[in-house]
């Protein structure tokens, strides 16, 4: 049986995508991977279609990093309306329970929210991709099914309150902006919050605003659709180098010895070198891919990058 073969360029890099509303994390990697004609690409944890932001797409030798980038820390800015639950926790359920809330004030939300810093339990919803028995539990969800759910630790560096508005419908509206671990679902916070004045909540709005080291400046599917007009060089231009989204782990450069050596696969003996966990590896100022340091203090090649950009 002859195996298929990937076709498209052999692009590598990160790009700081901008994911619209009202699609999946999975449709809009698809039209880039399209647009740069891309043989391999994937994206780094899923937002929800109601969400918007910071979704980093890694091509080609840059997916070995992406489950590093899908472990890292994320900040979101989230408007919710208080006072009102629904059965996905966000703007797409239906609604369950309607409260007053009129009489919950700034200084109320404010006096709160430390409570919910630094690790914490939570819940996951039903509606999430977490499986149980094999099956995805929002699946299980829209058959009106529901488990039980063990609670995970998460840990909520920071939350920044920036608003609470009342409309003229008399709506409460709380916007925050929140920064924490991976496998923080902010609608279950934002419910979590809530409940501390005995009322239900659910999110109107969300935007992902950074993942790991990356953050400020993305492109939308718009803007790299006008961009592809010009050519893949112009395209190309607009990815971050591989090692941009380990940038924030200790680096060693190796000498041309070490660096032949490593390349083989075998581990190396490099001075002044971390004494644990994992490392960027250089050969002079290229970078050669992610290694770990052994029990013995040697660098030991993990994740290599062919061709890196």
């Amino acid at each position: 049986m002859s195996r298929r073969k990937n076709k498209g360029r052999n692009v590598s890099g990160v790009l700081l995508l901008d994911k619209p509303q009202g699609f999946s994390s999975n449709h809009v990697l698809q039209k880039v991977k399209s647009l740069f004609g891309a043989a391999k690409a994937g994206h780094t944890g899923s937002l929800d279609p109601l969400a918007t932001g910071m979704l980093p797409v890694c091509f080609g030798e840059a997916t070995k990093i992406s489950a590093f980038l899908l472990d890292s820390d994320k900040r979101y800015l989230l408007t919710c309306q208080l006072g009102v639950s629904t059965t996905t926790g966000d703007a797409e359920g239906e609604v369950i329970e309607t409260t007053d809330v009129s009489s919950i004030t700034e200084q109320d939300i404010k006096k709160v929210l430390p409570e919910f810093i630094g690790e914490i339990e939570q819940i996951p919803p039903m509606y999430s991709a977490l499986k149980h028995n094999g099956e995805r539990l929002y699946k299980l969800a829209r058959q009106g099914i529901e488990v039980e759910r063990k609670p995970r630790k998460i840990t909520i560096y920071e939350i920044e309150f920036k608003s609470l508005i009342k409309d003229d419908q008399q709506r409460v509206f709380l916007e925050l902006e929140v920064s924490c671990s991976k496998g923080t679902y902010v609608r279950t916070l934002v419910e979590d919050i809530a409940k501390k004045f005995h009322k239900g909540a659910h999110i109107t709005a969300l935007r992902r605003l950074s993942v790991g080291p990356y953050s400020g400046e993305m492109l939308t599917v718009d803007q790299l659709t006008a961009l592809a007009e010009q050519g893949n060089k112009v395209l190309d231009g607009c990815l971050q180098p591989i090692d941009s989204g380990v940038a924030n782990w200790p680096d060693v450069h190796l000498s041309a010895d070490a660096a032949f050596y490593v390349k083989q696969g075998q581990a190396v003996m490099v001075p002044n070198a971390p004494t644990q966990g994992w490392v960027r590896i250089y050969d002079q100022d290229y970078f050669l891919g992610l290694g770990e340091i052994q029990d013995d203090g040697m660098v030991a090649p993990r994740r290599m990058i062919k061709q890196c950009a």
